[in-house]
């Protein structure tokens, strides 16, 4: 890497979504509070801070994956408690919907900002996150299940986990072939 990158650049460059291999290790709730203490200063419009989080501890990960199951069609609960059984802990982020399109986007601007510095203040702990939408996000049991209110969205769970083995890194395409620069039509 180039080295007039700053420690930040790095942190952004090497950090990956940690998916699997996860190791048998305790994420302690205190180290969940202190990277979420950090990452709220994300930028919020209006200072919103249209987000709430639960966490579902490692002590408490096998009665959540037992719950989470249940809502599932039973052919599905043996994939799913395989799939759910994985991450040492998770963290399920929570925003406030509004009715009105220009703040719920910015609303889920602000709870995706908070996300990423969340994911690059763990990496830079060594603990591995990967944020996932799967269709339970939706499901009214697990709205339930959680608290979640009406007028509140899960935005994902956040799969939690130390690890050993570096995720492989993948191609990005170069910002040349993305970028475009206005210029004032002559």
């Amino acid at each position: 890497m180039d080295q007039n990158k700053s420690e930040l650049a790095r942190i952004i460059r090497e950090r990956r979504s940690v998916k699997s291999d996860y190791l048998a290790k305790e994420v302690p709730e205190s180290l969940i509070k202190e990277l979420l203490d950090d990452a709220r200063w994300a930028p919020t419009h209006g200072l919103r801070e249209p987000w709430r989080f639960i966490f579902i501890p490692t002590e408490e990960k096998d009665h959540f994956v037992e719950d989470i199951v249940q809502t599932f069609p039973r052919d599905r609960q043996e994939n799913r408690r395989n799939y759910f059984s994985q991450p040492a802990a998770f963290l399920i982020a929570v925003m406030d919907e509004d009715p009105r399109q220009k703040q719920w986007e910015e609303n889920f601007g602000a709870i995706s900002s908070l996300i990423q510095n969340f994911q690059l203040l763990a990496w830079e702990r060594e603990l591995g996150v990967v944020w996932k939408t799967n269709p339970q996000i939706h499901e009214p049991k697990v709205r339930e299940m959680l608290g979640v209110q009406p007028g509140e969205k899960i935005v994902g769970f956040l799969h939690l986990g130390y690890f050993d083995q570096m995720p492989k890194t993948k191609h990005r395409t170069p910002i040349e072939e993305r970028i475009t620069v206005y210029k004032k039509k002559k």
